[in-house]
């Protein structure tokens, strides 16, 4: 079985990341409001019913702004960590929150999310992988530096959400004041095209069919510009840019789509039709 995926928003207007097989779904962090995800969801032939939990990866509101309407509306468990619920001020049914450890695996139904902490400037930030089948997803954004739990993750990784937040010279020669320069390029607050792309150069399995390039900044950065050094980098892997506005198009991986028999898998096939349940 394969693991569907889609960028329902991704930027710092908000961030909400599905991943999926064909009965059961999560979503990482709900940054736009609980009636953009019914709508953009719909327009994706996805079934809301299918979303059976939502992991938070840190309290900044553009990764829960619709949360607390979403997970009361749809009666689902909301996982995250104290300190992170505690920081991000939120009213949850603590009957229905969880919290998660350090790479110890939560399983909703079959898919098993594994969270690791990364740097960034939150309470208790983390990145996680979807796996199910053998097949994994990684959600890697808001991320301060490339670390060696990063790589681990990143390199068995079959499709990943990775952020490309900035371009070096757009940022420094764009208008934001000093402080939020240093604060993005400290080392907890995000990567930059460059740094994402030498972890993708050089840590990329070659089995890794996807590559949505995430939480792009609206001022410091070029889709074109981001995409088309990574596609010149890519080989077999697909490249796309996770849209600030908008949803991206359903993708699936599977462990079996780089077999030696299947190894002319093209990764454009998406959105098959057995998704459209409404």
């Amino acid at each position: 079985m394969a693991l569907y995926f889609s960028s329902i928003n991704s930027g710092s207007n908000g961030n909400c990341y599905y991943i999926g097989n064909e009965t059961e779904a999560v979503l990482i962090d709900v940054g736009i409001s609980c009636k953009e995800v019914e709508k953009r969801m719909y327009r994706l032939g996805l079934d809301i019913r299918k979303v059976k939990a939502v992991f938070i990866s840190h309290e900044h509101s553009d990764h829960i702004k619709g949360l607390a309407v979403f997970s009361k509306k749809y009666n689902l468990p909301v996982y995250i960590t104290p300190n992170t619920l505690y920081n991000s001020r939120l009213v949850l049914d603590s009957t229905n929150t969880y919290p998660f450890n350090d790479l110890q695996p939560v399983k909703i139904g079959n898919l098993s999310i594994t969270a690791f902490a990364k740097h960034h400037d939150a309470a208790d930030p983390y990145s996680f992988t979807i796996e199910h089948n053998n097949t994994r997803v990684g959600v890697f954004t808001d991320i301060g530096s490339v670390c060696d739990r990063l790589i681990k993750h990143f390199k068995n990784c079959h499709a990943a959400f990775l952020e490309a937040n900035y371009d070096t010279e757009m940022l420094n020669n764009g208008s934001y004041p000093y402080y939020l320069k240093r604060r993005i390029t400290s080392g907890k607050g995000h990567l930059s095209n460059t740094e994402a792309l030498n972890l993708f150069v050089k840590h990329k399995a070659d089995y890794m069919s996807h590559l949505l390039l995430s939480h792009l900044s609206k001022d410091n950065n070029c889709p074109l510009l981001v995409e088309n050094i990574f596609k010149a980098a890519a080989d077999k892997t697909f490249v796309k840019v996770a849209s600030r506005n908008q949803e991206s198009e359903i993708y699936y991986t599977s462990n079996e789509l780089f077999t030696e028999e299947k190894y002319s898998f093209n990764p454009l096939l998406h959105q098959p039709a057995q998704l459209n349940l409404f």
